[in-house]
């Protein structure tokens, strides 16, 4: 299994990239995280943000490798807990599956990425900043899969 976290943003400051570096490298090969970034576009004064949104979903959307699963990260999805979460990447690698994290812009995903997505994930009913949900995901697959392994970097 290889989980793609595909996210609409370019150029993130340092501590971004960072703390997604940090997590990222820590998950084994047989369940890496791979981050493909799809161009924000441009958000002007009188901006049809509907238009800019379904635009930066079709990137997304485009970017899905073949049969993978499709999980969107929305703030109307599902909450999950750690251990729920530990389960899903448990599934998830027994099942052999890419799996495709889809992390919108400012104006999140559209309508067609949560009909596609056969979960809908909702980190926190707190709005974060785009940028850290990247940090937030790979940190907390690593902790799904250091349940997984039995690996001390979680505690109940």
């Amino acid at each position: 299994m290889q989980i793609h976290l595909l996210a609409v943003g370019q150029k993130m400051p340092a501590w971004v990239s960072q703390g997604y570096q940090e997590y990222a490298r820590r998950l084994p090969a047989e369940c890496a995280l791979h981050l493909t970034e799809v161009a924000a576009l441009r958000r002007g004064k009188n901006a049809d943000l509907t238009r800019i949104a379904d635009q930066e979903a079709a990137s997304l959307l485009v970017a899905i490798p073949k049969a993978a699963l499709i999980v969107a990260l929305d703030e109307r999805g599902q909450q999950w807990t750690t251990r729920q979460l530990a389960g899903h990447f448990e599934g998830w690698r027994q099942q052999g599956r890419d799996v495709a994290l889809l992390v919108g812009g400012p104006d999140g995903l559209n309508d067609e990425c949560r009909r596609r997505a056969h979960h809908v994930w909702a980190l926190s009913s707190l709005t974060l900043p785009h940028a850290l949900v990247r940090v937030l995901v790979a940190e907390q697959l690593y902790r799904a899969w250091s349940i997984g392994a039995h690996h001390p970097y979680h505690r109940d």
